[in-house]
């Protein structure tokens, strides 16, 4: 599943220094998210975060108590919803070099890894 993330990978880093930036599609995006854990940084904090493949999705920041959400991917966008969302806010992922990282249209890039399968701290 998630080896296909890593093939987009492996052949940007082959590229040397002419890697360029690659927006993943919508299959692109499923075969990395679905049943995979994202770890990096959110605002400074140390966080991972589970997509569950029936669309539930646990933001888990370290020290804090676990979000709990749903996900989906439309449009070649990422996108969530937290209970306390009105509306559903998207992402872009991208790869560069080798390294993945979350984009809005508000934000500049974040930077995560993906690990396969779930790891989310003990609860």
């Amino acid at each position: 599943m998630i080896r296909f993330a890593f093939t987009i990978a492996f052949a940007v880093i082959a590229g040397g220094a002419d890697a360029q930036s690659v927006k993943l599609g919508t299959s692109d995006m499923s075969a990395l998210l679905t049943g995979n854990t994202a770890v990096g940084l959110w605002d400074g904090v140390p966080y991972r975060q589970y997509f569950g493949p029936d669309g539930v999705t646990i933001f888990a920041p370290l020290d804090a108590k676990p979000d709990h959400g749903q996900w989906r991917l439309q449009n070649d966008e990422f996108q969530s919803k937290w209970p306390d969302d009105e509306d559903w806010e998207g992402w872009y992922i991208m790869e560069y070099a080798g390294v993945w990282h979350w984009v809005s249209k508000s934000t500049p890039p974040t930077q995560f890894e993906m690990l396969e399968g779930n790891h989310l701290p003990s609860q």
